[in-house]
């Protein structure tokens, strides 16, 4: 995820706590829906199917984090 900013996400992920948080959330939900897919773990097709809505938006909200980030590493 966002190979262009692998410096910055292992910067955030130490120095950054809310960073840390969405970030073990979105590969929680990853590897959950990749469980469900593969029947390792029980899930309909709805509850896999918000499941991916619900990384979506963490994956939204990460890069608008690492964006502002990047933003300000550039003006400092």
């Amino acid at each position: 995820m966002f190979p262009e900013y692998r410096d910055l996400i292992t910067q955030l992920k130490t120095s950054d706590r809310h960073f840390l948080n969405l970030f073990d959330k979105h590969n929680e939900l990853d590897q959950k829906i990749k469980n469900m897919e593969a029947h390792i773990e029980p899930g309909t097709p709805i509850e896999i199917e918000n499941l991916k809505k619900e990384k979506l938006a963490l994956k939204d909200e990460l890069y608008t984090h690492l964006r502002k980030a990047e933003g300000a590493r550039t003006e400092a």
